[in-house]
């Protein structure tokens, strides 16, 4: 299957996972371009170390006012129209297509709960939205989260033209039947939701959503393109084109 070069991409401030500190990293797209994200100051160093790190409480605030301006929902707006006009295309040019999309910041969007935590992403523990800090788990089990839009009429748009929808998710076993609730709640039709079996051991994210597409792939199904936030949705192949969507919080490894 065909698989589309990366294309680098700016330069945005990220909050990795929990630990609370400002950085800046590069994202790059497959496909398409990856939206830039709010603006970094400062230029990173030869060495990949920035020369000026952003204080911890103007990146949070920048990030707060730029999902709440709505640019991200349009720059995630932007990634899905060249997707769909991909997938338009290769729908009636293979045989089952189908599409791949990642749930978290993709297809769903946790934005309530990160916001609570001030942007930092706390997996465990319980999950208070209105004074903080808010468990990821513990959320994601309330099967709460509202579908990104512009993701949803892509998946909608797929369903009408025949291709199969598949979500690719690395939440724990124990979630599934909540994640698979919030996305039907949310309005989309999956054709099937995939996470990892329980007790499974992966080395990364990468390979066991690269593993996933490639069963799809052997159980004859032609994946025309590939959704995600995380360079890790992405990575491994088995799929045609591959889109990077904006997220300026957090990084999966």
């Amino acid at each position: 299957m065909r698989r589309s070069p990366a294309t680098a991409n700016p330069t945005v401030p990220t909050l990795v996972l929990a630990l609370a500190c400002a950085a800046g990293c590069t994202q790059a797209a497959r496909g398409v371009a990856s939206p830039a994200g709010p603006a970094t100051p400062g230029a990173a160093t030869a060495t990949g170390v920035p020369a000026v790190v952003p204080n911890l409480w103007d990146t949070q605030a920048a990030i707060d006012a730029w999902i709440k301006s709505g640019r991200w929902e349009a720059e995630v707006a932007s990634v899905a129209a060249q997707m769909s006009a991909w997938m338009e295309e290769r729908a009636k040019a293979v045989s089952k297509p189908a599409i791949v999309l990642d749930v978290d910041e993709t297809a769903l969007s946790n934005w309530p709960a990160l916001r609570a935590n001030r942007w930092a992403r706390i997996v465990d523990g319980p999950c208070d939205l209105e004074n903080g800090p808010c468990g990821l788990r513990e959320w994601q089990k309330s099967a709460r989260a509202q579908a990104v839009r512009p993701v949803l009429a892509l998946a909608r748009r797929a369903r009408e033209l025949g291709v199969a929808v598949f979500f690719v998710v690395t939440r724990p076993p124990e979630l599934l039947e909540a994640t698979r609730r919030n996305l039907r709640e949310q309005g989309y039709e999956a054709t099937e939701v995939i996470g990892p079996p329980k007790s499974a051991k992966y080395p990364s994210s990468a390979d066991f959503k690269a593993g996933a597409r490639r069963e799809l792939v052997n159980r004859g199904w032609n994946v025309v393109a590939v959704l995600g936030d995380q360079e890790t949705d992405l990575a491994g192949g088995w799929g045609e084109r591959f889109y990077k969507l904006p997220n300026p919080v957090y990084r999966i490894r």
